[in-house]
């Protein structure tokens, strides 16, 4: 096992055993209330949200987990989905001690943030979602989230995605976030089809789903892509009909604000939870 290093603190691997038995590996640093878990996306490993963590753990705790079969976590023993990330989740949540904390997701994680704030609203008094789909997915992004489920088709739909991510950025950090997705076998990636389509298909969208629950948490969404004027006016408009969501679009062009654009990403966290918390 490795372990991050931020700003000459090395903090080794630290091990929580899921419901499963599943060893999930975490990393925490810094101190402060509320702390931070951070999330992952799906064939992503935590040093996609590491420059973050280096700024925001000046200031507070920040808690940084690898889902079962990432990173290094052990390998998931058998299929799964949102149900069994919640349980990697909740084995850091104990294991760590973490009592008040703030999830910080990124992308689909997103979903195990909101059953987090769902099985212990006292506990979580905000929400951070990155670089998400917040509404409803578009019927092309659709299609290559289907595509990804086949065997046939999943590698040109993970190439596609690839080059929709990297937009057109070209820097040795987002090309090794990008290598770091490449490792994954076609399980985990049809995996993560089969997930994404089923939680849009059961909940419409996060921002949907949000909203039909009794007492939605302030949530912000903190992304660079897409670059889309209509999608930042859709979420401004969503904004201010629900007064507990924020939108906050940095200048990264990527998928990768928190690696392209750490700083703007880390400092719209700590704006955003110092105003709240």
């Amino acid at each position: 096992m490795s372990s991050l290093r931020i700003r000459g603190r090395v903090r080794r691997v630290t091990v929580a055993n899921s419901a499963d038995g599943v060893a999930v590996a975490y990393d925490d640093f810094g101190t402060g209330e509320p702390a931070l878990l951070v999330l992952t996306g799906w064939c992503s490993n935590r040093a996609r949200w590491a420059p973050v963590v280096e700024i925001l753990s000046e200031r507070r705790r920040a808690v940084s987990l690898e889902w079962r079969g990432h990173g290094d976590s052990a390998p998931a023993p058998s299929d799964f989905g949102v149900d069994e990330m919640l349980g990697d989740a909740l084995a850091v949540i104990e294991a760590s001690g973490l009592d008040t904390f703030v999830p910080c997701a990124a992308s689909h994680s997103g979903w195990v943030a909101i059953e987090l704030y769902r099985r212990m609203p006292e506990r979580v008094p905000l929400l951070v979602h990155a670089d998400w789909m917040v509404l409803e997915p578009p019927g092309p992004y659709m299609d290559v989230i289907r595509m990804l489920q086949s065997p046939e088709t999943w590698p040109a739909a993970r190439d596609k995605l690839f080059q929709i991510w990297q937009a057109d950025t070209d820097s040795p950090e987002i090309r090794r976030a990008l290598d770091a997705m490449d490792v994954h076998d076609e399980d985990m990636w049809m995996r993560s089809g089969r997930v994404i389509e089923g939680s849009y298909v059961e909940h419409g969208s996060p921002l949907r789903y949000l909203s039909e629950l009794d007492s939605p948490p302030p949530v912000l969404h903190v992304y660079g892509q897409p670059r889309s004027d209509e999608y930042l006016a859709a979420q401004r408009e969503f904004a201010s009909e629900h007064d507990w969501f924020h939108v906050e679009q940095v200048s990264a062009h990527s998928h990768f604000s928190m690696i392209e654009a750490p700083r703007e990403v880390a400092d719209a966290i700590e704006r955003f939870v110092s105003a709240q918390a």
